[in-house]
């Protein structure tokens, strides 16, 4: 399906959202994360992964973060959901740059919506699926743990993405 972002969404989408932090109390960030995207409009939390502490990917001389993906089913519009996406990062106390010069920096919260449904979306703001999901293991693994079968649109099974990169530095928490 290519969705436009904006249009209004029928029926309930399966979407997942890829959460991460690295400074503070982490884990108790994003189970609060998990907590405020169940409680977002037209949205419901289905499952969560476990938690794990992974290495910094691109800026790697900071904090490991703790990084966890999110099962929704949500009526929303991707840009809808997406800003409300946004607004659980700065209820959390994330602040973005304008310029974007802290895109790879360490943060309270990140959240990122990495499918919409099977739509494949190019929007200002907003590309589905997520253009660094297939390499990125943080995602793909606990992504996987609860959706073994997901379809990385133009890319295949999100499982064959995961084999080919080792998880040797990702670490499930208790």
């Amino acid at each position: 399906m290519n969705a436009s972002p904006g249009a209004a969404a029928i029926g309930p989408h399966t979407c997942f959202v890829g959460l991460g932090s690295n400074l503070g109390d982490s884990a108790r960030t994003v189970q609060a994360a998990l907590r405020a995207l169940d409680g977002l409009a037209h949205t419901r939390l289905v499952q969560a992964s476990g938690l794990y502490r992974t290495p910094a990917w691109g800026v790697t001389t900071q904090p490991d973060f703790v990084n966890a993906v999110a099962r929704l089913e949500t009526t929303l519009p991707a840009l809808d959901l997406l800003a409300a996406m946004l607004q659980v990062e700065r209820d959390a106390g994330r602040v973005r740059r304008e310029d974007g010069s802290d895109r790879w920096g360490p943060r309270t919260l990140d959240l990122d919506l990495l499918l919409y449904a099977d739509a494949v979306i190019d929007a200002p703001g907003l590309r589905v699926p997520h253009p660094h999901l297939h390499e990125r293991v943080f995602v793909l693994l606990p992504l996987v743990e609860i959706a073994p079968d997901a379809v990385i649109p133009g890319v295949g099974l999100a499982r064959d993405a995961l084999v080919g990169l080792g998880t040797g530095d990702i670490q499930a928490l208790p």
